[in-house]
């Protein structure tokens, strides 16, 4: 088989005219490799070279923060200041080689950020986490309009930073809860005001966020969006307003939008919507979509075979993602692409402990760790066990490792 043989190989002209490479993705995944002062650091420049030489035609950055008084987790990397353009720009030369397009995914967490670093968040409204989670979150405070239209022009301001230090696109963190999902779901926003009541006005902030991002970085630049196919929890984002949003995110200019679903309360995400019969954690809901929709679509989770993966863009998906396949194989899209049939080493992980699993989030920090293997200009080991997997989390933040950074 050549390359020319795989459709994975065809390249992909964007609506604002820019041209991808071929049809797969790298999925933004957090690195938790900013510095103390969330610049990138040297490693993700090492990380993201290894990815670039990879094959794939577009590296979706792990989500940089907008603003460095709302961090997601610890490791973070913000945009806010002109002064770190230095280190994004070496990190976006890296990312860039032969032809790979790097989009910085752009983010701003809401109240879902842990309250060792944020005693106090913020929200659309003020609505907390169950009870589950409550003790590491804290219940946030409403936004008032003039901070929700600041929120916005920061978003705009670190697009125009990205473009500027050599970043390709930009992605815009619509998704898994964070803040632009926290508008968009009813059970998460409870605003009375034009921010919040019917899916119209509960869609204004993502579309003002794209608004503010096209008028930073000019007509020709890519801007994507990361977006739930719905949030999987009673009173959230559903299905057909997904839809309804993609159409008005269409008619507004959007390039691409990579469909996923659920939060970090109902982490659809994670693997529980892929069969090895049918690869794809939210194929059906692309192929809805696809029926009225012209916008290009991007489906991210669950594929481990070029089959699976070829089979997705039968089903109308314009692009293929793939996420933590290339913390163990960075290579896997120029295996696809020269015409192989690698199949992912990605496998469930246990200490046989389940309640120390969730404590230190085996399931996040187990390829946090290959990422920082990369980043230090090691190969990952797909055969690192769960225990060797925890001591290592556990030398690199220290007591850190046991508060619970996410919303899982």
């Amino acid at each position: 088989m050549t390359v020319e043989a795989t459709p994975l190989a065809e390249p992909l002209v964007l609506p604002c005219g820019a041209r991808v490479k071929n049809r797969i993705l790298k999925s933004a995944m957090s690195e938790t490799l900013g510095t103390p002062a969330h610049a990138p650091s040297p490693g993700l420049q090492t990380l993201y070279a290894r990815w670039a030489a990879g094959g794939s035609g577009v590296l979706v950055t792990g989500n940089v923060m907008v603003d460095r008084a709302a961090l997601g987790e610890p490791g973070n990397v913000v945009l806010d200041d002109p002064a770190e353009l230095p280190a994004f720009r070496a990190w976006a030369r890296s990312a860039t080689g032969g032809r790979t397009a790097c989009w910085m995914q752009l983010n701003h967490p809401g109240k879902q950020s842990p309250r060792f670093l944020s005693p106090e968040t913020v929200a659309p409204s003020a609505i907390g986490f169950g009870p589950k989670l409550s003790r590491a979150f804290a219940v946030p405070r409403a936004l008032l309009e003039d901070e929700i239209d600041t929120i916005i022009a920061r978003f705009g301001r670190a697009a125009g930073l990205a473009k500027e230090a050599g970043f390709t696109g930009v992605q815009i963190h619509g998704a898994h809860g964070y803040l632009v999902s926290q508008f968009l779901s009813p059970r998460h926003n409870q605003r009375r005001d034009a921010w919040g009541g019917p899916l119209e006005n509960r869609a204004r902030f993502a579309l003002s966020v794209y608004a503010a991002i096209r008028e930073a970085v000019g007509p020709g630049f890519p801007v994507s969006i990361k977006l739930n196919s719905a949030d999987f929890q009673t009173g959230g984002f559903s299905e057909d307003d997904s839809v309804r949003v993609m159409r008005w995110l269409q008619d507004a200019g959007i390039d691409l939008v990579e469909i996923s679903g659920g939060t970090y309360e109902a982490p659809a995400m994670t693997g529980a919507r892929s069969t090895r019969e049918r690869e794809g954690y939210f194929l059906d809901f692309v192929a809805r979509a696809r029926q009225s929709l012209d916008v290009p679509l991007c489906i991210t989770g669950g594929f481990r075979t070029r089959e699976g993966m070829e089979a997705a863009l039968a089903e109308g998906a314009a692009m293929v993602g793939l996420a933590r396949t290339l913390c163990v194989q960075p290579g896997f899209p120029a295996d696809v692409l020269a015409g192989r049939d690698p199949e992912s080493l990605v496998r469930r992980l246990s200490t046989g402990s389940k309640a120390l699993d969730a404590m230190v989030a085996l399931d996040v920090t187990w390829y946090e760790g290959q990422l920082a293997r990369m980043a230090a200009g090691d190969e990952p080991d797909p055969e690192l066990g769960a225990w060797s997997s925890l001591l290592g989390t556990v030398g690199r933040a220290g007591l850190q490792a046991f508060k619970m950074r996410r919303a899982r």
